[in-house]
C-alpha cells in the first residue's frame, strides 16, 4: 500500500506531501487541475519514462519519494536483492531527476540503495498497477493476456506452467546438444577425410628410419662417382702396398724401417717398443691396402639402383616439404595423426541417440504444454463467465466475451496464443477486443477484468486514471461500486470526474491549480512579484468539504439542489458500504 508520497519541483508541483489510506482513494478537481500529475509522479518514482518537462521550470532538480507498506513477500524480495530494510513495515523509494547541459539524468533508490532500471521494474510489478482508459496495448498482447489468465487460474496452473518451463529448458538443452553434435560431426567427418588421406599418403611411403634420407644421399654420392672411387681406391692400394713402377710403397718403407730398428734393438733394448709399433703399422697398412683393393674391385656401375635412390630422395624431400621440414618431424607427425584418426574413429554418442533424446524431451514438453492448455481452457471458461457477470451491471448486458486459445509451437510459457475476443452488441461476431472496443467499453472491460482478478492479483495498489470518462448515470454508479469492490482487496487510487465515484471514496482529495506571486530579485529596490502556477491538494476530511466538492462536480444545478444531490450521494455510498460488509 502507498502510504506517503512526497514531491518536489515536479511539473507544476513545487512541494507536496500526500498521505493515502486503505480502501478507495479518490482525486477530483476541474479539468486541467493537475490530477494526472500525481499519477505521473507515482509512475516516475517507480521507474517510468521521464523527460525534461517533468522538472519544474526554473529549477534543475526534481524529487519524488514514495513510502509503501511492506509485507513478507516484499521483505524476501528485498533480501534477495541485497537491499537492507529500514524497518519491517515500510519500503522507501525515491527518484531524483536532474537537468544538466540539456541532458536529463535520474537516479533511483530503494531504502537509500542506488538501483538500476531492471530492479525498479521488478519492484514496480510487486507494488502498483496503473490502468488508464484506452489501455489497448496490454489487452492486445498475447503474452500479457496469457499471464493474466495464468494468475487467474491459480496455483495449480502456475505450477504446471513452471513444469512447462522446466521441460522447455530440457528440450532446448537437448536441441542445442544435437545441433552442436551435428556441427561437430560435419567437422569430424571433414577432419576424418583429411587425416585418412594423410595417413594413407604417409603410410604408403613406408617411413621408419629418420636417417633414411641422409643415408640415401650418401648412397647417391657413391653410385654417382663409381669410376672416380675405383680409380682412387687403386691409387691408394698402389701407394700402400703394390706399385707397378719402382716407386717404394708404404709397406716397403715400413719393412725397411723394421729391419733397421731390429738392428738397433740389438744395441739398445729400449727401442723394442718402437720396433713393435712399426711392425703393427706395417700390418695395419697391409690390411688397409687389402680392404681398399677389395672395395675398389667391388665397385661397379648400377644405373638402375642410382635411379631408384634418386626417386626415393625426391619422394622423401617432397614429403618433408609438405609435413616436415625434417624426416624425423614427418615421422613424428605421422605417428600423431594415426592416434588422432583412431580417436576420431572411436565410438562416440551417435547423432541418432541425440535425436532420440531430443524427441523424448519434445514429447515431454508437448505433454506438459497439453496439460497446461487444458488448465488454461478451464480457467478461461471460468473467466468468461465471471467477466460477463461483472460487465452486465456496467450497462453491457448483451456482451459476448471469449478467451480464444490457439495452439502454437511450444515455448517456455506453453504452446498457446491467447486473445480476448469481444462483441458488445447482439448479432455482431466476436473480434479481438483491442481492435473493436470503444474507449468507454475498454474502460469498463478493464475495470471488470480487475474485479475478476481482485482476489488472485497480489499487487497491493491499483491506480485508475479517469477510467470512468464518457459514462454517466447507472453506469457511473456501477463503476463506483466496482471500484469499491476492488478496494476491499487492494488499495485503490482513482482520478475521476464522476461525483458518484467520488462519493464512494474512503479518502477524498481535491486537486487545484493556484497562481501565486513569488518575489524575484535579491536587492530590495529590484524586487518584483512573479506569477507562478502551482498544484495544491486538499484532503477533504469532513462531510462539509466533501459535500461541497461533490456538488461542484455535479454542476448544472442550483447551489441548493447540488448540495442536496451531494448529500444523497454520500448517503447512498454509505449504505452501499454497509451492505457490502453485511452491516
Amino acid at each position: 500500500m502507498l502510504s506517503l508520497l512526497q514531491i518536489e519541483n515536479f511539473a507544476l508541483i513545487d512541494k507536496l506531501e500526500l498521505e493515502f489510506g486503505l480502501g478507495l482513494n479518490v482525486l477530483t478537481g476541474e479539468t486541467g487541475a493537475g490530477k494526472s500529475i500525481i499519477l505521473d509522479a507515482i509512475d516516475a518514482v517507480l521507474g517510468g519514462k521521464v523527460s525534461s518537462r517533468v522538472v519544474r521550470t526554473g529549477t534543475s532538480r526534481a524529487m519524488v519519494e514514495a513510502t509503501f507498506s511492506s509485507n513478507s513477500a516484499l521483505v524476501a524480495w528485498l533480501t534477495e536483492q541485497e537491499i537492507d530494510l529500514i524497518d519491517e513495515n515500510s519500503v522507501v523509494i525515491s527518484r531524483e531527476i536532474t537537468i544538466s547541459s540539456g541532458k536529463v539524468r535520474s537516479r533511483s533508490r530503494i531504502n537509500g540503495v542506488l538501483v538500476n532500471q531492471q530492479v525498479m521494474s521488478g519492484l514496480r510489478d510487486r507494488l502498483v498497477e496503473i490502468t488508464a482508459q484506452g489501455q489497448t496495448v496490454l489487452v492486445g498482447q498475447s503474452a500479457q493476456i496469457r499471464d493474466w489468465l495464468d494468475v487467474y487460474g491459480g496455483e495449480s496452473l502456475l505450477q504446471q506452467r513452471q513444469e512447462v518451463a522446466t521441460a522447455f529448458s530440457a528440450y532446448q538443452q537437448a536441441h542445442q546438444t544435437l545441433e552442436k553434435r551435428r556441427t561437430s560431426e560435419r567437422e569430424r567427418l571433414q577432419q576424418l577425410d583429411l587425416l585418412s588421406y594423410q595417413v594413407k599418403e604417409l603410410g604408403d611411403i613406408n617411413l621408419s628410419d629418420p636417417d633414411e634420407l641422409e643415408q640415401l644421399q650418401q648412397e647417391h654420392q657413391r653410385l654417382n662417382h663409381v669410376v672416380e672411387l675405383q680409380q682412387m681406391s687403386y691409387k691408394v692400394y698402389q701407394a700402400l702396398y703394390q706399385n707397378d713402377d719402382e716407386t717404394p710403397t708404404a709397406t716397403d718403407l715400413l719393412g725397411d724401417s723394421e729391419v733397421t730398428l731390429s738392428d738397433m734393438v740389438e744395441y739398445d733394448s729400449q727401442l723394442q717398443t718402437l720396433l713393435d709399433l712399426v711392425r703393427d703399422a706395417q700390418a695395419t697398412v697391409a690390411e688397409v691396402a687389402r680392404q681398399i683393393n677389395a672395395y675398389g674391385e667391388s665397385l661397379e656401375a648400377d644405373p638402375q639402383r642410382l635411379e631408384e635412390v634418386e626417386e626415393r630422395i625426391r619422394e622423401l624431400k617432397k614429403i618433408c616439404r609438405k609435413y616436415g621440414p625434417t624426416l624425423a618431424e614427418v615421422i613424428d607427425y605421422y605417428q600423431r595423426i594415426q592416434a588422432e584418426l583412431a580417436e576420431l574413429n572411436d565410438s562416440e554418442q551417435s547423432i541418432e541417440s541425440l535425436e532420440t533424446q531430443e524427441a523424448e524431451c519434445l514429447a515431454k514438453l508437448t505433454q506438459a504444454c497439453h496439460q497446461l492448455s487444458q488448465l488454461r481452457r478451464t480457467a478461461a471458461a471460468k473467466l468468461e463467465a465471471k467477466l460477463i457477470r461483472e460487465l452486465k451491471p456496467l450497462a453491457m448486458e448483451k456482451v459476448q466475451f471469449q478467451v480464444e486459445i490457439v495452439p502454437t509451437f511450444p515455448t517456455a510459457a506453453g504452446a498457446d496464443k491467447i486473445t480476448f475476443m469481444f462483441s458488445p452488441n447482439p448479432g455482431e461476431p466476436l473480434q479481438p477486443l483491442s481492435e473493436i472496443a470503444s474507449g468507454g467499453e475498454m474502460s469498463r472491460f478493464l475495470l471488470a477484468l480487475k474485479a475478476c482478478f481482485s482476489q488472485a492479483d497480489a499487487t497491493g495498489t491499483l491506480v485508475f486514471d479517469e477510467i470512468d470518462v464518457g459514462v454517466s448515470g447507472r453506469v457511473a454508479q456501477a463503476i463506483a461500486e466496482k471500484l469499491h469492490q476492488l478496494s476491499q482487496f487492494h488499495q485503490v487510487l482513482c482520478v475521476t470526474h464522476q461525483p458518484l465515484v467520488a462519493a464512494m471514496a474512503d479518502r477524498h482529495f481535491r486537486v487545484d491549480k493556484q497562481v501565486i506571486n513569488k518575489v524575484k530579485g535579491k536587492k530590495e529596490h529590484n524586487r518584483h512579484p512573479e506569477e507562478r502556477t502551482v498544484v495544491r491538494i486538499t484532503t477533504l476530511d469532513n462531510l462539509t468539504k466533501r459535500r461541497e466538492e461533490l456538488a461542484q462536480l455535479a454542476g448544472g444545478k442550483s447551489a441548493q439542489e447540488a448540495i442536496a444531490f451531494a448529500e444523497s450521494l454520500l448517503t447512498q455510498a454509505a449504505n452501499h458500504r454497509r451492505k457490502s460488509v453485511g452491516v
